[in-house]
């Protein structure tokens, strides 16, 4: 099965890793895989040229068009659905874009998506998770083309060096523009500075309700997470109260992460937390409460008021 595989950048115009492993996941299908990098002007030439040396792709596709710029889903779907004649899937990562591009693509070409995958059993079968991850469905397509969407930290990550993939320009379906008119990029806030970036970060900390009010959240969290060079996450409670932001979220609602290493402080385990961060490779979980369902998952538990634990911690650190 030809395989065509949305590129997603990351800071720099590299390619992200999200998407690094969605290049795993395409290979498992059997064909060839090849990469669409969509962008504005010379940074998606760039990103290309970058793109063409990762291992196990042998073509780039490069749409560069303004209309490209933000990956507007209005714009890029289309662009997608009309490549997909020459192709047997659609593979995208399961990231915010990944999940809001690959949806309108099979309804453009009328066909079912399946999300999420964990694993590829074979050239239609795949397994994802249903319940909050509680069971694993093994699924299969009858559909004549597949739409898929990979979740990132089940795969691993294709090499970024090795390859020599050929560079092919194309463009948007004839008789119309690459902009729909549908919608507008108009700003982006995003979260910057030197600290990782949840989902792809090697130690995330996580902290909870437990920690009453956002500056306590800061002054708890924060020092740990620096001390360790780690991304910062949080439950749906604490970003639901106020402490933090949306995109500390790490849950089903959220990001899914599989750190080296995953520290829950104040975090009673919510089965939809559990969803986000449980194929983290250690978890550690603090909470004063022993019954706390964190710790059936967790490696290393200790029951103990995080006030004087946390602190303590990091000053051993």
């Amino acid at each position: 099965m030809t395989a065509l595989v949305l590129a997603e950048q990351a800071t720099g115009g590299a390619i992200a890793d999200a998407t690094l492993a969605a290049i795993t996941a395409a290979a498992a299908l059997g064909g060839p895989v090849h990469l669409l990098v969509v962008g504005d002007g010379e940074g998606a030439r760039s990103a290309a040229a970058a793109a063409a040396c990762i291992t196990g792709v042998e073509r780039i596709l490069l749409a560069a068009d303004p209309a490209y710029g933000a990956m507007l889903a209005e714009n890029v779907a289309p662009l997608v659905a009309g490549l997909m004649e020459g192709y047997d899937a659609f593979v995208a990562a399961a990231t915010t874009t990944g999940k809001n591009i690959a949806p309108r693509v099979a309804a453009l070409i009328d066909v079912m998506q399946v999300s999420e995958i964990l694993s590829v059993e074979g050239p239609r079968s795949f397994t994802r998770p249903i319940y909050a991850g509680n069971a694993i469905a093994t699924v299969e397509s009858a559909d004549p083309k597949i739409v898929l969407t990979v979740r990132g930290t089940s795969f691993e990550k294709a090499a970024a060096e090795g390859g020599s993939a050929e560079v092919e320009e194309v463009s948007g379906p004839e008789g119309t523009g690459a902009d729909a008119g549908l919608s507008s990029f108009v700003s982006l806030d995003a979260t910057g500075g030197e600290r990782p970036e949840l989902t792809s970060a090697r130690i995330v900390v996580s902290g909870g309700r437990a920690l009453k009010d956002g500056e306590t959240f800061e002054r708890i969290i924060t020092p740990l997470a620096d001390r360790l060079g780690a991304a910062i996450g949080a439950s749906r409670a604490a970003v639901d109260a106020g402490y933090v932001p949306n995109d500390y979220q790490v849950g089903q609602t959220g990001k899914i992460v599989a750190p080296d290493i995953y520290i829950a402080i104040g975090i009673s385990g919510a089965i939809q937390h559990l969803a986000g961060m449980k194929d983290a490779q250690v978890i550690v979980a603090i909470n004063k409460d022993a019954d706390a369902p964190i710790f059936q998952v967790a490696d290393v538990g200790l029951v103990a008021d995080l006030f004087q634990a946390v602190p303590e911690l990091t000053e051993k650190l």
